[in-house]
């Protein structure tokens, strides 16, 4: 009869060595990552392939048949061309209204919790707060921006009807919502600029505005990589606020792909090609997101 105390056989011994430990803690996360990301991902991929729709007949298999409509659906480039443009608008105010807030409350503005909270509040607010907020601000007659322009004596702006003005709109919405999250990065990057690069530069005589060139900016260029694709990808997955805002409209000159792929699927029941458009989608935006990445990395090296 073996001791209690008897060592560990070593079958057992070299189980555990073939199980690291860092396996074992990480295993709740992967199993919930298979679960929740790579099955819908497989499925979501299995049903591009189908004509499947939330109709009671079986999908029935189509091979690349719903690839190949949407890369000839006139609807769905549009709605990526909303997208990107959208995108475009929207993301070089994000970064650059971010660093200038994060600009002035770093160089000492009195009561500086107070700029703090009021940048970043907005960010706070549910999707539906905010639409039913701006709503208001764009009522053609009782809104508060239109209510000013005839303080001043200029007309009014059909802020949410005009195809021109609809989704400058959106993007000015989009603006006051979240930049508080890219004010939030630069403040932390900037309080983490060495201070005596700044006494270094002040000793020689170089002014705010040189200080800000030659040193601020160039520190802050590794954080402003990562703002900017982090509200690239943001911006392409626009739909809560278009959707609250407009509806897509007006004549669907605001309506985002991820919009279009909603109508599709929910509207259209046709989940098999809204997954095909929704993959096509996804690839474009990998790509842009690399392609963007490696392009900013290059600059800053």
């Amino acid at each position: 009869m073996s001791s209690p105390h008897a060592a560990p056989r070593p079958a057992a011994r070299s189980v555990r060595r073939a199980v690291p430990p860092g396996l074992l803690f990480a295993l709740p996360f992967l199993v919930l990552f298979a679960m929740f990301l790579l099955w819908p991902l497989g499925q979501g991929l299995w049903m591009s392939l189908t004509d499947a729709s939330l109709s009671a007949h079986s999908p029935q298999f189509v091979g690349a048949d719903n690839f190949t409509e949407a890369f000839g659906d006139a609807e769905m480039w549009r709605a990526l061309w909303h997208t990107v443009l959208f995108t475009l608008i929207s993301t070089v105010p994000l970064v650059v209204v971010a660093l200038g807030m994060a600009l002035l409350v770093h160089t000492g503005l009195p009561g500086q919790w107070v700029w703090r909270l009021a940048f970043f509040a907005p960010y706070l607010l549910p999707v539906g707060v905010v639409g039913l907020l701006w709503l208001w601000l764009y009522q053609p007659d009782l809104g508060l921006y239109n209510h000013l322009l005839d303080a001043v004596g200029l007309g009014q702006v059909a802020w949410l009807s005009d195809e021109s003005v609809a989704l400058w709109a959106i993007a000015l919405t989009t603006l006051w919502w979240t930049v508080g999250f890219n004010f939030l990065l630069y403040l932390a990057a900037l309080q983490s600029v060495p201070d005596h690069l700044y006494e270094a530069a002040a000793i020689d005589g170089a002014g705010a505005w040189r200080r800000l060139w030659s040193i601020t900016l160039p520190q802050l260029s590794r954080i402003t990589v990562v703002i900017t694709v982090l509200q690239v990808l943001a911006s392409l997955k626009v739909f809560d606020q278009v959707y609250l805002l407009t509806k897509g409209g007006p004549n669907n000159s605001t309506r985002p792909v991820v919009e279009y792929v909603y109508d599709v699927g929910f509207t259209g029941y046709r989940l098999g090609y809204a997954s095909a458009i929704s993959y096509i989608f996804f690839a474009l935006v990998l790509l842009a997101s690399a392609a963007q990445y490696f392009a900013l990395r290059r600059r800053e090296n």
